[in-house]
């Protein structure tokens, strides 16, 4: 048996284990971070997502959730973020940890090619010069939005942030939410907290002209894990 054999099937095993384990019933933030770690895991440090289903009509434009959040704890990766701005706060911008800033230069990079970064933000002054932008840069969910809080006249605030793992949130057409809350290599009190603080972030999002159950499901994972269910919070409204 070769190497790759060898190791493909110890993730089949391993992933076998972490079913016949896995909890069938919702748990508390606590209990379900603590249950996670039981998973048997590879030997990398993985990534701990949460998976939210929202009962909203993706369809209808004044229910989509969608903005960013900074967790308590962060995420445990450095994200790679570029400014756009005007000359007198290229500076600014960099020494808050982008990799690059600019206005019409930068334009011109990514038109060129230039997607090496994770997260792009601009101040709202702008917006008219990277409209152009949106054809290439929209597709990849790259585009500076003022929902996603990546348009602000604080370029370099939102550098900081975005660079030190702010997270970005959006719904999906099922009416999903999915995101990183942190690393298995957290302690648990960290994983509960930015777990706790992402939920309640969605939970004040909420729609009003969302009616009936908001928080549908709630499940956490580890990148290869299978997930375990959290108890959503009670739904006044529903």
């Amino acid at each position: 048996m070769s190497k790759s054999e060898a190791l493909i099937e110890r993730m089949h095993k391993r992933q076998k284990a972490n079913h016949k384990s896995r909890p069938a019933e919702a748990m508390t933030a606590s209990e379900a971070i603590a249950a996670l770690k039981k998973y048997k895991a590879p030997k990398f440090d993985q990534t701990v997502d949460v998976v939210m289903h929202l009962g909203i009509d993706a369809k209808q434009a004044d229910q989509a959730i969608r903005g960013a959040v900074a967790l308590p704890a962060g995420i445990g990766k450095a994200k790679r973020v570029i400014a756009f701005c005007q000359a007198n706060v290229e500076e600014d911008a960099l020494a808050a940890g982008a990799i690059k800033a600019g206005g019409e230069s930068l334009v011109r990079e990514i038109e060129g090619g230039f997607f090496d970064f994770d997260v792009a933000v601009a101040s709202p002054d702008m917006m008219r010069v990277i409209s152009k932008l949106g054809r290439v840069l929209g597709p990849k969910g790259l585009m500076p939005s003022p929902k996603a809080g990546t348009v602000t006249p604080d370029v370099a605030n939102a550098v900081k942030e975005y660079s030190a793992g702010k997270v970005e949130y959006r719904n999906d057409k099922f009416g999903n939410i999915h995101v990183p809350i942190g690393k298995m290599s957290f302690s648990d009190d960290k994983l509960v907290e930015n777990l706790e603080a992402f939920v309640a972030t969605i939970t004040n999002a909420r729609p009003t002209s969302v009616k009936g159950t908001y928080i549908k499901k709630i499940a956490i994972s580890g990148t290869m894990t299978p997930s375990v269910l959290v108890m959503p919070p009670a739904d006044v409204h529903a």
